[in-house]
């Protein structure tokens, strides 16, 4: 029977990661990123949440007036922004693993039936998707968040169920290009279940397009975070995110600028890692790429 063997790259993966400069960074960056959320308590030099309104605006620690003690500033309630945007970085880490995970999921496992079995798993599946997309996805998430009330629970929820039919579609098209090939048609041949055929040769066939769709996707899971944080429909105080920290940092933009420019960096740096090492890796497991 002809090899089902998964679509990866032929040559390994390191050399071709240390290859691409973008990739690279944004592979840096995501580990800086999710080790920070990790261990966030033991780098944090003061509590997050500890006002101390004696020391309210100060400036990061370079500039004039700054404290040592202080790397990137004070907040206005006297909070220290470094040990608040470690802990923010838990937040995004966990929204976005946790809805991009289940937004992958629920999209593989539709995309695959949609695009595996076809006929009226295919019609409905579509037609769910095409009701989805027509309206857009932020609208539906402020509109969800603001009924039921913003918790982080419902957040990767949220998130996580209403960002399936990118992937859902993209899954139905590579399930339609491998079904009819020789190896599973061998497979049907040798009296194995549709189900097995599926999971055993045609799912670890785009393993690869599944993880490069989910690192991509991740990306726009914390800016819809931080956008819904923003705006006060995300994850409520006193939990501390990167997108309420922008918010609250937005009326002292004239004379406090450190809190907004450092929340929207970190914003900015842990999306275009995701991105970097997204396009990366759709590059590497598309067939038709020189990669």
């Amino acid at each position: 029977m002809a090899s089902s063997a998964a679509a990866t790259p032929r040559r390994s993966f390191l050399p071709l990661l240390l290859r691409n400069r973008l990739a690279l960074t944004g592979m840096i960056l995501l580990c800086v990123f999710v080790v920070v959320a990790i261990v966030a308590p033991l780098l944090a030099p003061h509590d997050p949440w500890q006002q101390n309104l004696r020391s309210r605006l100060l400036p990061p620690a370079w500039m004039a007036g700054g404290d040592a003690s202080y790397l990137l500033g004070t907040d206005q309630l006297g909070r220290d922004v470094f040990s608040r945007i470690l802990y923010g970085s838990r937040v995004a880490i966990v929204v976005a693993a946790g809805g991009t995970a289940l937004g992958l999921t629920v999209g593989v496992l539709l995309g695959a039936l949609a695009g595996f079995f076809g006929g009226w798993w295919d019609t409905i599946i579509m037609r769910l998707v095409d009701i989805i997309v027509s309206v857009p996805s932020f609208v539906l998430y402020l509109t969800i968040m603001g009924l039921a009330g913003p918790s982080l629970g419902l957040l990767i929820l949220v998130i996580g169920f209403f960002g399936w039919t990118t992937t859902a579609r993209l899954v139905r098209s590579e399930v339609l290009s491998y079904r009819e090939r020789d190896f599973v048609e061998a497979a049907r041949a040798l009296g194995q279940r549709e189900i097995v055929t599926a999971t055993k040769h045609i799912l670890p066939n785009i393993t690869g397009t599944i993880i490069a769709v989910g690192t991509l996707k991740a990306s726009g899971v914390i800016l819809a975070e931080a956008s819904l944080s923003y705006l006060g429909f995300g994850v409520q105080p006193p939990t501390i995110t990167w997108g309420q920290m922008l918010s609250n940092g937005q009326q002292y933009a004239a004379t406090a600028w450190w809190l907004a420019a450092w929340p929207g960096l970190t914003i900015t740096s842990l999306s275009l890692s995701l991105i970097f090492l997204g396009n990366w890796l759709r590059d590497v497991y598309d067939p038709r790429s020189g990669a």
